[in-house]
């Protein structure tokens, strides 16, 4: 039971929640970058949150299903078409074996996680099937997929072909993830302060709010550079450096900012201006280069309320996917 990747993208890489834990190491979390979309993608495909996901950018890859398989394709839309069939996002889709899917043009999004039935059959590196490319480490063989590579899928237990109709190349479950809440209001990212918030300068913390901020080209998975009005300090001195973490907002010495993303480094001597609210590296990991961004101050108690309801929806839609794919194969 398997995938090949006839065609590679941009970059393809196994990724899941994460790998925590070895920061003392100086072995960085990484995991996916919109953790919303991979979360999703696997429940909708009867995983449980956490099980490894494949993240694709644009151009995306051509893949072939060598084994029918129930899947799910979250996140950027890249319009994913399997044969010459377009196919839905967020949604639970049964492919049948022998099919190819491939992603025609860019619409949204900057990118999209597939899931499969059973998650796929990779070692674990320190708890984790992440890929850490700096590493050579996790994932697939520590690297990018490449054209030929094949990936097997974990056996499981449920027949899922019963499901695809004489002469169709997929079949669409009949349910779906409305994730409008979570995307809204795209360039809006709210931050909490962070411990050098104070050293900005009365006019330059007006600054961060009342301007927009634009994505630079030289982002990546570790980081986003952003363009903006220069920001400036009080007080110009070296910090020592300190722990950083996925959405630390940290101003650099031409006055610039970078928001460090889920490949970040464990430590960082740069002063930490604020923290990207948990709920909104979602929206955030969806903005490409140009993007611009509108920064928004909140308070503790709010970011943790909008984590909440953002992990009391997964519960429930966590719930209501295992009764959805039980009704249909008891």
């Amino acid at each position: 039971m398997s995938l090949t990747i006839i065609k590679p993208g941009l970059c393809d890489t196994i990724q899941d929640a994460g790998r925590h834990g070895q920061a003392h190491l100086g072995i960085n979390a990484g995991g996916a970058m919109d953790t919303y979309a991979a979360g999703v993608a696997n429940l909708l495909a009867g995983n449980q949150r956490c099980e490894a996901v494949l993240e694709v950018h644009f151009p995306g890859p051509q893949i072939l299903f060598e084994q029918n398989a129930l899947i799910s394709i979250t996140g950027g839309d890249f319009t994913p078409y399997l044969n010459d069939e377009p196919l839905p996002l967020w949604r639970p889709i049964v492919v049948r074996r022998n099919t190819i899917l491939h992603f025609d043009k860019l619409q949204q999004g900057a990118r999209c996680y597939i899931a499969i039935h059973g998650g796929f059959n990779v070692e674990p590196w320190l708890g984790s099937y992440s890929t850490n490319l700096k590493a050579g480490a996790g994932g697939y063989e520590g690297r990018k997929l490449a054209k030929g590579d094949e990936l097997c899928f974990r056996e499981n237990t449920v027949y899922f072909a019963g499901l695809l109709k004489e002469g169709k190349d997929f079949q669409v479950l009949n349910w779906r993830v409305d994730m409008r809440r979570i995307y809204e209001n795209p360039h809006e990212i709210c931050f909490t302060c962070g411990h050098e918030f104070s050293e900005l300068c009365p006019n330059s913390q007006q600054d961060l709010l009342q301007n927009n901020f634009i994505i630079h080209p030289f982002s990546d998975r570790m980081g986003y550079r952003l363009k903006g009005v220069p920001l400036k300090r009080k007080h110009d001195y070296e910090l020592i450096s300190s722990g950083v973490g996925f959405g630390t907002m940290q101003l650099l010495p031409d006055g610039q900012l970078i928001v460090l993303m889920a490949d970040h480094q464990t430590t960082g001597g740069y002063p930490r201006i604020g923290h990207i609210v948990s709920a909104h590296l979602p929206k955030l990991a969806q903005l490409r280069p140009s993007d611009t961004i509108q920064f928004k101050r909140v308070d503790i108690q709010t970011a943790e309320d909008l984590l909440y309801s953002q992990q009391q929806e997964m519960v429930i839609l966590q719930r209501a996917c295992h009764d959805h794919l039980n009704e249909l194969v008891c």
